[in-house]
């Protein structure tokens, strides 16, 4: 689906998400707000608004609304944002949040009346409701938030930069409080903001990635993960974006929702992202990386399993057709080195059968040192970060093979910090992470290792049973 298609979907769907399930506490709550009628009279007579705030109130409060605007829509702006500076009362505050928000979404193009009055006024439209984000109450907040989206996304005015970083942090910040009951409400504006390209890159800049796919890994609602998921897809249509997403490790994670959800919009969606995931880099050894990270994770066998299913909608079905072929075309191309690359990569360390493979180490050892280090530096990384025994005790097992197979490899890795690490293993509560780290601290600790394998070759014919790689006793000085 191309990104034009995209944003006409989601443009035809907005009104239907918002009355579903998208922002449902706040529009539930906005329901009961417009019942709550304002007795704008004795804010004028207690002279808390002017005569014309009121008259001009009143009307957009009436039958003739659309008229009245149509033929006053400076003033309306005006009177608008006039009294939520003015007005403290929480409940007033609502009323008029919620007529700013209908006037909005009963006509996207209303936005301009607010923008052009600002810029008349050389004000920042975007100031009034950036403060109420400050205030107590959930729903003033949430539905300043959304106003504010609206403002962004469907005006010619694109939110200034400091504003914009305030914004997003803010709404990033929301996703992490617990129990928020207008989270929906959050990833519905985040949903809106990340369509525009712009404001993309300043999403990446507040680490809004690592919060989404931190959220994704816990346990949350098939809502919340539909909307997430879907931020995901829509920075994936830019090509760098799309380039760097998989550093964040969301194959994995989309991978292991794909394997649990139930739910035929998650399903959609993923699979919508994984096919950016190799469509959109403009790099094609990235995209190769991407497919070889999503045969890692199993997402081949939950392909075959989606073609036996019946849905219906086409782009699952087309989605699923074109990833099933990659991901097969990769699995063809694949060379025992990419396999070992994407699996460093993507932190899931496992005794899978390079690992273990002299040959492998022989003909690749080298190869550990290209782009600065890189899979040196995630394994090392790894020793450091990661709780898992698994992933602990493979690290260490090939950390020692590298130093094993590379003759500078000790040096390298005393340099990047591993050394200390692997040593600090000796100590751990696994004895399996005991034993590779061991392994692991002896292979460090050699100075001549073509030595060592010609001693080692020489009792292998003389009848010494072999060992594993680096279980043998070994000599040598630090």
């Amino acid at each position: 689906m191309t990104e034009n298609m995209a944003d006409l979907m989601v443009s035809l769907h907005d009104d239907k998400i918002d009355m579903i399930a998208a922002t449902s506490v706040l529009q539930q709550q906005a329901g009961d707000i417009r019942q709550s009628k304002i007795n704008w009279q004795s804010y004028m007579q207690s002279q808390m608004i002017s005569s014309e705030d009121y008259n001009c109130v009143s009307a957009l409060d009436g039958d003739k609304k659309a008229q009245y605007l149509q033929q006053n829509a400076s003033q309306c702006a005006k009177t608008l944002l006039n009294l939520l500076s003015h007005v403290s009362k929480d409940q007033t505050i609502q009323y008029i949040l919620v007529m700013i928000d209908d006037l909005l979404q009963e006509d996207r193009t209303r936005v301009e009346i607010f923008h052009d009055y600002a810029l008349k006024r050389k004000e920042s439209v975007w100031g009034p409701f950036l403060n109420l984000l400050n205030r107590q109450d959930g729903f003033i907040v949430n539905m300043s938030s959304r106003i504010l989206a609206k403002l962004a996304c469907w005006g010619h005015e694109q939110m200034p930069k400091s504003d914009l970083n305030f914004y997003l942090q803010w709404l990033k910040d929301q996703l992490t409080v617990n129990s928020n009951e207008y989270i929906q409400s959050v990833g519905r504006c985040l949903q809106m903001m990340l369509r525009v390209d712009e404001y993309r890159f300043a999403f990446v800049s507040v680490d809004g990635i690592s919060t989404i796919i931190s959220i994704l890994s816990s346990r949350v609602n098939f809502q919340v993960q539909y909307q997430l998921v879907f931020c995901l897809w829509v920075l994936t249509f830019n090509p760098l974006l799309a380039e760097k997403m998989n550093k964040f490790n969301i194959i994995p994670i989309l991978a292991d929702i794909l394997n649990d959800c139930a739910k035929e919009k998650v399903t959609r969606i993923i699979l919508a992202v994984f096919r950016n995931l190799i469509e959109k880099p403009e790099d094609s050894q990235v995209s190769k990386e991407h497919c070889i990270a999503m045969v890692q994770c199993k997402v081949l066998k939950q392909l075959s399993i989606l073609e036996q299913r019946r849905f219906d909608d086409e782009d699952i079905s087309s989605d699923v057709e074109y990833l099933t072929e990659k991901l097969q075309n990769s699995v063809q191309d694949l060379s025992s080195f990419d396999e070992y690359a994407t699996e460093v990569k993507s932190g899931r360390l496992e005794w899978s059968p390079v690992h273990k493979s002299a040959k492998f180490w022989r003909e690749n050892a080298q190869r550990l040192n290209e782009k600065n280090y890189e899979l040196l530096r995630i394994l090392v990384h790894l020793l450091e970060t990661v709780k898992d025994p698994l992933v602990l005790s493979v690290a260490s097992f090939d950390i020692g093979e590298y130093v094993r197979h590379y003759p500078r490899g000790k040096r390298v890795i005393e340099q990047l910090g591993g050394k200390q690490l692997v040593m600090q293993l000796l100590s751990h509560e696994d004895p399996n992470v005991r034993y590779e780290a061991l392994l692991a601290v002896q292979k460090l600790m050699v100075h001549n290792w073509e030595y060592l394998g010609k001693q080692l070759e020489k009792d292998k014919e003389g009848g010494a049973s072999a060992s594993k790689p680096g279980a043998a006793p070994i000599a040598g000085k630090a």
